[in-house]
């Protein structure tokens, strides 16, 4: 299909109708109101207005959540701020379905007349006079609806609903993805959805973009500040980088993604197949087979606000990668999934399950004569040696038998208390603990068949491969 025509049919799809716009605008604005009238029965004189893609005009008509933020006093100590938004948001939602959500504060997130609406409190402060994480927000409306064309907003749904297709869109910590503000600063930047794929698509070491002109890109000075492969240099706050909550992966990802699409652009990036699990038959023949070994550790009842949960759940799975790597184990890949209530699993897949009972011990090079007479010292009156010390390739080797051949024997070991000891997260230890289990291969089996969403993430983690390599074959 080309290319014109393509992305015609998808802005059908994702541009807000008139009669959209209408019920949209109607909602925002009996949510002010309501917001308004709670924070002034509770004595706090707030700001309230509807902010993010609603009020910058760059949401799409299949996701149009509404973000309605209170600008608070600054006289509200730090600690309170969650609380007392919260307060104020409890009271606008009335019997609205709800649950309290949490990023650098508390928010509440509220289900109405079909939206998804979250309710954010944040400081009404001046530039550079930033108390939380969210006192930028109006700000970046601000500068969104001033600086982006009007054109651009398509080309901002575009770049939007492209990433959401290929899994990279959502700076959540679940997620590690490219914010909505990202999107829209990108196409500020490259002028529209296409540029923005060529860019990436072209991507080598970094890329870095300062549309204010903060800094000197001459000098060392930005790369010092902001390390990272892609940096977005906030235009209302110059020591942000907007990018800095991207993952690297998520940047690769999307960098592959693009040169793919640009080989072959097809709708399925922007609108994938429906996710379909393998029959279990034959995910137990591939999970018994002798090419690789996986390992499961399953756990249940985990009850935390998203961003806290996926926090630990990804610093466990980085602790648990090094224990198991810092005792030889070589591990392929690795990744975690939860249901965010009853059931978590991390995956680890190895080249090997168990190791031969002997390891090699390097010591010193020969030149090295202090470090190569404690070698010897140290290991010639060692019971533990097996073989050596001997001279290989110029350094003394000995060779010592293994404490741990088994990556499940080490991992059950390890885990018995919890993990805490092997940095497993205070959340996932503590549930560890209640039944927590490590499971081999096709031992995973019961709970593939009774998760279906399980099911799908486990089928696409054994087939590796992103579905948009399958667009860019036909």
């Amino acid at each position: 299909m080309a290319y014109d025509e393509l992305t015609q049919r998808i802005l059908k799809r994702i541009t807000p109708s008139a009669e959209e716009r209408k019920k949209v605008n109607a909602l925002s604005h009996k949510l002010e109101e309501k917001i308004s009238k709670a924070s002034q029965t509770r004595g706090v004189a707030a700001k309230v207005r509807v902010e993010g893609s609603i009020a910058k005009d760059t949401y799409l008509s299949e996701d149009p959540d509404i973000d309605v933020f209170m600008r608070l006093p600054t006289s509200i100590p730090r600690k309170e701020l969650g609380t007392v938004g919260l307060s104020i948001a409890k009271d606008a939602a009335g019997d609205a379905e709800r649950l309290e959500r949490f990023a650098e504060h508390p928010y509440l997130e509220i289900f109405t007349e079909g939206y998804r609406v979250d309710i954010v409190p944040c400081y009404d402060t001046s530039p550079g006079e930033w108390q939380s994480a969210t006192d930028r927000t109006p700000y970046h409306t601000d500068y969104i609806r001033t600086h982006l064309k009007e054109p651009m907003r398509d080309e901002v749904r575009l770049l939007k609903k492209f990433m959401q297709g290929i899994g990279v869109y959502g700076a959540e910590i679940k997620v590690g993805g490219f914010s909505g503000y990202l999107c829209e600063l990108l196409v500020m930047h490259y002028s529209s959805f296409a540029g923005v794929i060529q860019a990436f698509a072209e991507y080598s070491k970094r890329i870095v973009i300062d549309i204010e002109g903060h800094y000197s890109l001459r000098g060392r000075d930005l790369e010092l500040l902001f390390p990272e492969p892609l940096v977005i240099v906030d235009p209302i706050d110059k020591a942000r980088n907007v990018a800095s909550a991207v993952q690297p992966q998520k940047l690769y990802e999307f960098v592959a993604a693009t040169r793919a699409f640009m080989d072959s652009p097809s709708e399925e990036f922007f609108y994938p197949q429906p996710k379909h699990a393998l029959p279990p038959n034959i995910v137990e023949s591939h999970l018994s087979g002798e090419n690789t070994s996986h390992l499961y550790i399953q756990v249940s009842e985990l009850t935390a606000v998203p961003d806290i949960l996926w926090g630990q759940l990804y610093r466990t799975k980085r602790s648990l990668r090094k224990l198991l790597e810092t005792n030889d184990f070589t591990v392929l890949r690795d990744a975690v999934w939860s249901n965010e209530s009853s059931l978590s699993v991390f995956v680890f897949e190895l080249e090997q399950r168990i190791l031969p009972n002997v390891k090699k011990h390097l010591g010193p090079q020969l030149e090295r004569k202090t470090e190569s007479e404690k070698y010897l010292t140290k290991y010639l009156g060692d019971n533990r040696v097996l073989v050596g010390p001997y001279v290989e390739d110029g350094r003394w080797v000995v060779e010592l038998p293994r404490k741990y051949t088994d990556a499940a024997a080490l991992l059950r070991e390890r885990l018995t208390d919890g993990g805490r000891g092997a940095g497993v997260a205070e959340l996932v230890a503590q549930a560890y603990k209640a039944d927590g289990r490590v499971l081999i291969d096709e031992e995973i089996l019961k709970a593939y068949t009774e998760n279906s969403d399980f099911a799908v993430f486990l089928t696409e983690f054994l087939a590796g491969k992103p579905f948009w390599l399958k667009a860019k074959e036909t």
